[in-house]
């Protein structure tokens, strides 16, 4: 593999030993170990449509050996994901990731086809999928955390399910030291701060309560949290930007900072623009696209929010105030997705906004493509946008 790998081909005796028997849906004449370099120097945004050639091909691609050769080759990329939660519906959430639509002939006459990014959102089955909460998904790594969710929203929980990317199953970590309601979650160096209420033994009421989970060694701890912050204002929203774990607890933000174990007051300035899924961190930065639909971008040395321009000649998205909005990194970019209804139904639309740093107080957004990647049924809903790395 490691000869195939580095690109040499030289067929020894020893080598020929290793060979596996090759699949009958694939060529006879490619060894296993050949067919698993080629698809891994495949981009992932095919990888659902590969998926469709055969059950072979399926298990390739669920294949723990085929990423360990995309990383060799250094082809590691993100892949988006999104997860959709529809209230009527009783069998968990949809779960979808973005892909290439198959090639189209030059010889098409559509023109809406013409116009077309080529992108959809795919469908993926996960089978048995627990519900989730609007800030209860974090993705590390290859691994998208699903924290502290019932199949009852009014309900406490230490559960912690892990989603594997590759083979897109779910499996069960240790659960969490506490109970929690209402989570919100955040990564920062490879561990999830899970913020939500905690009720005491033998009391009535519920306190803020911080826990940390180290996704490397699946052990989880409480962090100690001063009593300012226990009985304040309830923590519904966190984020992790400049080394800080970030609260929203009322109309003020704290800070929590890992390295010192320390906590800070700092206003009310950075929760002014982070509203719903609206607000996602790219590259240390912190971005958001609240009700009034200006996309802007905190700025922590001055604790203030600015504009994201937009390069000459582009035009970022214009959004309905009424559309749910979702933003997420996507490599370094930043990935937009809102709805808009027609009719029964309700696209789904994505932009992916390349993003460019002029200056300590300017960074510029490119829309690299926008359109719509989706058909859902107009009922109530929410999802969440994120992305692994794979």
């Amino acid at each position: 593999m490691e000869r195939l790998v580095s690109g040499e081909t030289t067929t020894s005796s020893n080598m020929k030993k290793k060979k596996k028997k090759v699949s009958s849906t694939t060529n006879p004449s490619l060894p296993d170990d050949l067919v698993l370099v080629i698809i891994a120097r495949v981009s992932i945004l095919y990888y659902p449509i590969l998926s469709l050639v055969s059950k072979s091909f399926r298990s390739l691609l669920a294949s723990p050996e085929l990423y360990k050769v995309r990383s060799l080759l250094g082809r590691r990329e993100s892949r988006l994901y999104v997860c959709i939660n529809m209230y009527s519906y009783k069998n968990g959430p949809s779960w979808f990731t973005l892909c290439r639509k198959p090639d189209r002939t030059t010889t098409s006459s559509n023109k809406e086809e013409d116009r077309s990014s080529g992108y959809v959102l795919a469908r993926i089955p996960i089978p048995h999928s627990p519900l989730t909460q609007r800030y209860s998904l974090a993705a590390v790594g290859s691994n998208i955390y699903n924290i502290g969710v019932t199949r009852y929203h009014h309900l406490t929980s230490s559960s912690v399910w892990v989603l594997d990317c590759r083979s897109h199953t779910w499996r069960q970590a240790p659960s969490l030291p506490v109970e929690l309601f209402r989570v919100s979650v955040s990564v920062l160096d490879q561990k999830i701060y899970v913020a939500g209420l905690h009720q005491e033994d033998g009391s009535d009421s519920l306190k803020n309560s911080v826990t940390v989970l180290d996704t490397e060694t699946q052990v989880s701890d409480r962090v100690a949290i001063p009593c300012s912050v226990s009985q304040g204002k309830e923590i519904f929203i966190s984020t992790s930007v400049g080394g800080k774990v970030n609260l929203v607890t009322g109309r003020k933000v704290v800070d929590y900072n890992p390295v010192e174990g320390s906590w800070e007051e700092v206003g009310d300035t950075m929760c002014e623009f982070m509203f719903s899924k609206c607000f996602c961190v790219v590259g240390n930065v912190l971005y958001s696209c609240a009700i009034d639909r200006v996309f802007r971008w905190y700025d922590t040395e001055v604790r203030t929010w600015r504009n994201l321009e937009c390069l000459i000649g582009g035009r970022l998205p214009k959004l309905s105030p009424r559309a749910f909005v979702s933003l997420a990194d996507y490599g370094g970019k930043l990935a937009v997705f809102w709805n808009q209804g027609v009719g029964d139904w309700q696209m789904l639309w994505c932009a992916v906004i390349a993003l460019e740093r002029r200056n300590t107080c300017e960074i510029l957004g490119n829309v690299e493509w926008s359109d719509h990647v989706l058909h859902v049924p107009k009922i109530r809903s929410y999802y969440n946008a994120l992305s692994a790395t794979l």
